[in-house]
């Protein structure tokens, strides 16, 4: 079990690790030890789970054109205001529980990654700790069958 200092002390360091002033300037390996990455096989494991929270944070257009099964759509410029909503909230906007803060079932996708990561940062720096993003996205998963 992670103390409370210990867990302050790690969302600080996430914090500032995804503040937008520092995050372009990272090298990618100093981000995957923030950013836990999935990849497609071990969202196919994963949606085997009932509850799995999948956020898609593309667009609406990107959506309209298809979407991974059961995923949620949340655009990722709304993300940081969703997750901050009650769970009462959340579940009248989304019709799905609100994601618990320890949740490891809580994956972000986009269409190629990025945004998925933005929208993970975000998540983490609210204290969603085990968040994780679909790196592939939907263009992997659409490429693969999504099978």
């Amino acid at each position: 079990m992670i103390s409370h200092n210990t867990r302050k002390t790690l969302h600080s360091v996430v914090h500032s690790l995804c503040s937008t002033a520092n995050f372009n300037r990272l090298s990618s390996t100093t981000t995957d030890s923030v950013i836990m990455d999935i990849s497609y096989e071990d969202l196919k494991a994963l949606l085997e789970h009932p509850n799995i929270c999948l956020i898609d944070v593309r667009t609406q257009s990107e959506v309209d054109k298809g979407r991974i099964p059961g995923s949620l759509h949340i655009p990722v410029d709304a993300v940081e205001v969703a997750l901050q909503m009650s769970p009462e909230e959340f579940k009248a906007k989304y019709g799905v529980n609100k994601p618990q803060f320890n949740s490891s079932e809580l994956v972000f996708h986009c269409q190629m990654g990025k945004r998925g990561e933005t929208a993970t940062c975000k998540a983490k720096q609210l204290g969603y700790s085990h968040a994780r993003n679909y790196t592939g996205g939907y263009k992997e998963w659409s490429e693969r069958g999504g099978q």
